[in-house]
């Protein structure tokens, strides 16, 4: 704040000294440490009230930027998810339009629906065990 050099400091002590006395000057000087350390303490306050309030605005800016991108995000993905619904309506509606696709869609998928007769391999049994192998 205010550049104070000792010899600064050693004139008004002797000012001080001359103007209030030998005998009141002690009492004085502590009062005004006193008052120092008061005025150093809420200037330290009010520095950290304001460090505080910025960084509140700060957030306050940050939380402002995630929300639009986040609607920014919500609002793309919806376009995207309104342009696959509407192109998968255009192939349905186009699928049922043409008659004899649906018909051989239908017997491709009953044909592999079914399955296939698999021959099952043989149980093996306690009994059989128990003969020896040839």
């Amino acid at each position: 704040m205010f550049d104070v050099g000792f010899s600064e400091l050693v004139l008004i002590g002797l000012v001080a000294l001359i103007v209030i006395g030998p005998q009141r000057l002690p009492t004085v000087a502590r009062t005004v440490g006193h008052l120092l350390g008061r005025l150093q303490r809420y200037v330290g306050e009010v520095k950290s009230d304001i460090s505080r309030e910025m960084q509140l605005d700060e957030l306050k800016k940050l939380q402002e930027q995630v929300v639009s991108q986040a609607r920014d995000m919500e609002m793309r993905v919806n376009a995207q998810m309104s342009s696959v619904e509407t192109s998968l309506n255009e192939s349905i509606a186009q699928g049922l339009a043409d008659k004899a696709e649906p018909a051989a869609v239908a017997e491709a998928v009953t044909v592999a629906a079914t399955p296939a007769a698999v021959p099952l391999p043989p149980t093996f049994s306690a009994a059989a065990a128990d003969k020896p192998v040839a």
